[in-house]
């Protein structure tokens, strides 16, 4: 009887060795992303070749709340069902809170009953970079604002057509621009 637990235990420390010391990895689910960008009704302004913002952690902080700080920054988590977007149905755009940069639209949105703002792309492949994820000994895919390396939350492969992803971000580190706000007036 002993001899079996033994062995557990030794496979259990193992495994939980090799998944807590692996790198992250890009990864990515471009070829599942449409490619007509995911906003139709508006002209919004998406760089097509994206500069870095690189700021210091002490002007971070002094830009963002203690809660951005720690989604954005220290790629924390947001209590489920607690984020400001979660509920949010009107029309419009999602941008980062770190840099502004466009990154879903309300197109894409759809309730995941997770707890999180959800979307099944975002608004174009290149605004967003894809890392593997490791932490907790579980293999996931975290999601990175393009512009300023934000962490904004991670992607699953268990969303809705057309593409079957999940962009299950933390509602911290996004906000939200109405259309009627983008639409300009002649």
């Amino acid at each position: 009887m002993k001899q079996p637990i033994s062995f557990f235990i030794f496979a259990l420390v193992v495994f939980l060795c090799l998944a807590c010391n692996q790198s992250k990895e890009a990864v990515s689910h471009q070829d599942k992303i449409t490619a007509q960008p995911a906003v139709n009704v508006v002209n919004i302004n998406i760089p097509a070749a994206i500069e870095k913002v690189e700021k210091t952690p002490a002007q971070w902080k002094a830009e963002l709340t203690e809660m951005e700080y720690y989604v954005l920054r220290e790629e924390g988590t947001e209590r489920a069902f607690t984020g400001d977007l979660l509920k949010q149905k009107e029309e419009g755009i999602y941008v980062c809170r770190g840099c502004q940069l466009p990154l879903f639209s309300s197109e894409t949105k759809y309730d995941s009953g997770t707890g999180w703002p959800s979307y099944w792309q975002p608004i174009a492949a290149h605004v967003v970079e894809e890392k593997k994820d490791y932490k907790y000994g579980w293999d996931r895919t975290e999601v990175i604002c393009a512009r300023c390396d934000g962490h904004l939350g991670h992607v699953f492969n268990d969303g809705p057509k057309p593409t079957g992803l999940r962009y299950c971000m933390n509602a911290a580190s996004l906000d939200f621009i109405p259309l009627v706000d983008l639409v300009k007036e002649p």
